[in-house]
């Protein structure tokens, strides 16, 4: 595996939106090589430098971890990783012409990070609508649709050592989340001990360039992993949900939308904010 070519998973093109589709149907997650340029990554990083812990962002892990939340809301320059051509159009046609963000997250994880300190952070998923018999869905006799897909912008290059996402490509069809199991040997603990494969695949790493992304649904196994090197990674993510799945803006009854960044916003970066036409139940 080359942290050039990223990944497992067959490398496609933002622009390729039947192609980012059916690979979220078929292995819950679509892997993109150069989604945004390594000079936008690199501004990107430089912009996280720059945020200011609000109330709702995580700032714990005794020291390790930076995450800030809503950052959609701080500065228009987020603006352009909400709706960029092909992959926004790869999201409506998964998630609806109504679908929104539900967050978007900005995260340093520092040398230390998820090592013995902290613990691990454990194979998962983020959140599972329909539980259902895997034969169902292994067979193709069932398929779910996408109810919440997350991007994840690599900033800086991963390597193994340097916090990479885990996945097992094909896993949201099996139904359910990962119970608790003994992890296999050659993973140093990394991935919590919970399963760690599933019909027969094993979990791998996502080694990856500055600037390479993956769009995976939040019913795909996944994990992250500890920081063994000296340098801090960078990541952003960008949660899509259909219209219908609340979005998640911390300090919620305190949130406000920043009337900089609403002015500076397009129709539908607007909308993918919040600004919906009044519909059923609102």
């Amino acid at each position: 595996m080359s942290p050039t070519t990223g990944t497992f998973l067959p490398p496609l093109k933002t622009s390729d939106v039947d192609g980012i589709v059916r690979a979220l149907q078929d292995d819950g997650a679509a892997f993109m090589p150069g989604a945004i340029s390594p000079e936008l990554a690199a501004r990107a990083c430089k912009k996280i430098d720059e945020l200011e812990h609000q109330e709702g962002d995580d700032h714990g892990a005794r020291g390790l971890l930076d995450h800030y939340k809503c950052v959609f809301n701080r500065d228009p320059f987020w603006l352009q990783f909400i709706d960029p051509p092909g992959l926004i159009d790869a999201v409506e046609k998964l998630m609806g012409s109504q679908c929104h963000i539900i967050g978007m997250s900005a995260w340093r994880c520092f040398p230390g990070f998820n090592g013995d300190k902290t613990g691990p952070i454990g194979m998962h998923i983020d959140q599972i609508f329909v539980p259902m018999d895997e034969e169902l869905l292994v067979t193709g006799r069932v398929h779910l649709p996408v109810f919440i897909a997350t991007m994840h912008y690599y900033l800086v290059d991963i390597t193994e050592d340097l916090c990479p996402t885990w996945m097992i490509p094909g896993s949201h069809k099996s139904g359910r989340g990962p119970g608790k199991k003994a992890a296999p040997t050659g993973h140093g603990g990394t991935l919590g001990g919970e399963e760690t494969a599933w019909n027969g695949v094993e979990a791998q790493p996502v080694l990856c360039k500055a600037g390479d992304g993956m769009l995976f649904r939040s019913e795909v196994w996944h994990a992250g992993s500890a920081n063994r090197t000296d340098r801090v990674r960078y990541l952003l993510q960008v949660h899509y949900a259909q219209r219908g799945v609340a979005q998640r803006f911390p300090p919620y009854i305190k949130f406000r939308h920043n009337p900089v960044v609403m002015e500076a916003a397009s129709e539908r970066q607007q909308r993918m904010m919040g600004k919906h036409r009044i519909s059923a139940y609102g």
